[in-house]
């Protein structure tokens, strides 16, 4: 089954719109750069009963410094491929941040 093809980002009036690959069980949790159209995430917890999504926000909280109540998973709470909105902070500083990110790696 193919999924649709989402870009990056996009702002919308709620807030900033993440297309997230996420890799669980890593050796620590980091943004490593682009796969697939979507920005890949390194998380340290297992995808089990949640643990994963709920690290995900946090992190995405703490590298956005928005609150967590801020992040919220709008698809893919079962998959790896999801899409998460960032709701309450400034469009274009987060794309600073995303950008950096990308970046570095």
């Amino acid at each position: 089954m193919s999924r649709p093809e989402h870009a990056l980002y996009s702002v919308t009036a709620q807030g900033l719109v993440l297309t997230l690959h996420i890799q669980p069980r890593a050796s620590k949790n980091e943004v490593c750069g682009v796969q697939d159209n979507a920005l890949k995430i390194r998380l340290t917890s297992p995808p089990v009963d949640g643990a994963a999504n709920k690290l995900c926000r946090e992190f995405l909280s703490d590298l956005f410094d928005v609150p967590k109540s801020a992040v919220e998973i709008i698809s893919g709470e079962t998959s790896r491929h999801k899409r998460v909105r960032i709701a309450g902070a400034d469009p274009e500083c987060l794309r600073r941040i995303i950008d950096s990110s990308i970046a570095q790696k």
